[in-house]
């Protein structure tokens, strides 16, 4: 059993990745929510309470919101307009999240709830952490957000459940969010003043699919070096350009550290050649890996950065705070998805490119004219058989969609609500669209792994040398979870097989093994 503790302040991308993880077994996980910070969650509480009490006017608790701002809310009405709130901007439309990615996004909100500026009572809290540690996961439609007020539409679905209203997954099955509720043993709430906004206003959803889109580019930057190395070695390439005097002249770190881990990977291989006056060096694809990993390297430490500051940030709006023994509602834009959205363009465009030159060095595995003596398309009696040759296809077809996928969200913005709301960030989408390039580009680095093998094995044929320290684990690894391929056959189980080692995580595991626990990063 893990335990989380939520304080608004210590929550990592481990750790969402983790809450996300479980959403098949939520009882393997448990979240707590830290005294101190049930101490500040009922003190911003009082603070509403206060300000109701002495009949100040606090936007979104005694106004209507957005363009309707300046609409005043009698008391007797205030309940009423945070359900009213839930239930009008529930409009989100798609395919639903992911029940990790949902997992993730209640986890956050509650966290920066627990940070005590947004007023809500603890049971609000409560009622988040129980439905995660019980396995109720609201049924949140992916598009509707645009990136400000925060993620008010993909939140409303989510908070419609704490209602009872909505729907909900609960042990694989889609009910009403009340019966999902009744059968978890749970209860719902009714909500009280500042409470609705509280949850639907900020950046919970694109926060938690970027930090899971940044948690698995992480992997996909390991397998990048794998992939490369292991082509590297069936294509008989050099060593020179991984030598750290090159990358220390260049004074970027990752770059440094990405030659460093390619040099450990391959250390003991008979499959590099040495200094050769006909091959002085090798094509780009091969030869500026440290450049092009180090640099998509660079980029993914930047977006953990932004997302691990988001995730422990308070996004609500208005804030409560005290001036001695008086308590002030300020109204503000921390709501704005700007730092996701810029750091999600990033993200998306810089593992594009990590898929850019895997595809390349794929291509360069299975062409004749450029793979130093193996056979077109890496099968024997080419001709009766095509081999492997449209896994290619895949890797270019998935390159070019990365390519659209990677334009930027965050150039776009979009008025809303009468145009008081006159810039968005879209910083959903960029979170969104970032994490399909991840996918999509753990299919195309499992599809060079797939190829990387059997050329080595071909190449094996003529003269059995080994393979260096963590490419051989790799390779082996790849073997006993797929064949060689000697004809024309069902390759699609292949593919899977293969990209389910890179996810779940055993391809990493291996290597690591074999360089004696060492990590990739």
């Amino acid at each position: 059993m893990k335990t989380i503790v939520l304080d608004g302040q210590g929550l990592t991308l481990e750790d969402v990745a983790a809450i996300a993880r479980h959403w098949a077994a939520p009882e393997d996980l448990t979240l707590v929510l830290a005294p101190e910070a049930r101490a500040r969650i009922a003190r911003a509480h009082q603070a509403v309470r206060m300000l109701l009490e002495r009949g100040a006017v606090v936007y979104g608790v005694t106004t209507g919101f957005g363009h309707l701002k300046d609409r005043a809310i009698p008391l007797d009405q205030v309940r009423q307009l945070q359900r009213n709130l839930i239930l009008s901007h529930a409009v989100g439309v798609g395919a639903p999240l992911d029940q990790g990615a949902v997992r993730a996004a209640m986890a956050i909100r509650a966290n920066t709830l627990a940070k005590g500026y947004s007023g809500v009572r603890p049971e609000v809290v409560d009622l988040l952490l129980a439905m995660v540690n019980r396995g109720v996961h609201p049924v949140v439609p992916c598009q509707g957000s645009v990136g400000a007020s925060g993620d008010l539409a993909p939140l409303a679905h989510m908070a419609l459940v704490l209602l009872g209203e909505g729907e909900a997954f609960y042990r694989g099955e889609r009910l009403p969010g009340g019966e999902a509720l009744r059968r978890a043993g749970l209860e719902p709430l009714d909500l009280g003043p500042k409470e609705g906004v509280a949850l639907i206003n900020g950046t919970s959803i694109m926060a938690a699919v970027g930090a899971l889109a940044v948690h698995e580019a992480e992997t996909l930057l390991r397998v990048a070096d794998v992939a490369g190395a292991l082509t590297l070695e069936a294509l008989q390439g050099t060593l020179d350009a991984l030598d750290p005097r090159i990358h220390d002249l260049r004074l970027h770190p990752h770059q440094a550290a990405c030659a460093a881990h390619l040099r450990r990977l391959l250390d003991g291989s008979g499959w590099v050649r040495s200094r050769d006056p006909r091959r002085v060096q090798d094509a780009y694809s091969l030869r500026c890996m440290p450049q092009v990993h180090g640099a998509v390297r660079e980029a993914v430490a930047h977006a953990r950065a932004i997302l691990e500051r988001e995730l422990n940030a308070v996004v609500d709006n208005p804030l409560l705070f005290w001036e001695g023994e008086d308590p002030v509602a300020l109204s503000g834009g921390n709501f704005h998805g700007e730092p996701v959205a810029l750091a999600m363009d990033y993200l998306a465009t810089a593992v594009t490119d990590l898929g850019n030159i895997s595809e390349r060095r794929t291509a360069r595995l299975l062409d004749p004219a450029l793979n130093e003596g193996l056979p077109a398309f890496l099968v024997e009696a080419g001709g009766l058989n095509s081999g492997l040759m449209l896994l290619q296809y895949t890797a270019a077809a998935l390159a070019s969609e990365n390519k659209v996928l990677a334009h930027p969200a965050s150039a776009d913005t979009i008025p809303t609500s009468a145009n008081t709301e006159d810039h968005v960030s879209m910083g959903t989408l960029a979170a969104r669209k970032a994490r399909e390039v991840v996918r999509n580009v753990g299919a195309i680095l499992a599809i060079e792994l797939l190829v990387a093998a059997q050329a080595v094995d071909l190449r094996r044929k003529a003269q059995a040398l080994p393979l260096g320290r963590g490419t051989g684990a790799a390779h082996r690894l790849l073997r006993e979870a797929v064949p060689f391929v000697a004809g024309d056959q069902l390759l699609y189980p292949h593919l899977e097989h293969v990209q389910r080692l890179l996810w779940e995580g055993a391809l990493l595991e291996a290597v690591e093994a074999a360089l004696g626990g060492e990590p990739g990063a």
